[in-house]
């Protein structure tokens, strides 16, 4: 009985397992940090590099 239950909760685990991979294809949740600038651009540095006296 006990290792019918533990291979049926393998079973049911794999299972959910894969539909949640499955679910996670089709559902994408908004990650915003995927759509900033990660630094500044190149007005910024045009900007910065003016003032400067090398």
């Amino acid at each position: 009985m006990q290792s019918s239950v533990t291979l049926l909760r393998r079973r049911l685990g794999a299972i959910i397992a894969r539909c949640h991979a499955l679910l996670g294809n089709f559902v994408r949740p908004y990650r915003p940090e995927l759509h900033y600038m990660r630094g500044p651009g190149p007005k910024w540095h045009a900007r910065q590099h003016l003032g400067r006296a090398d």
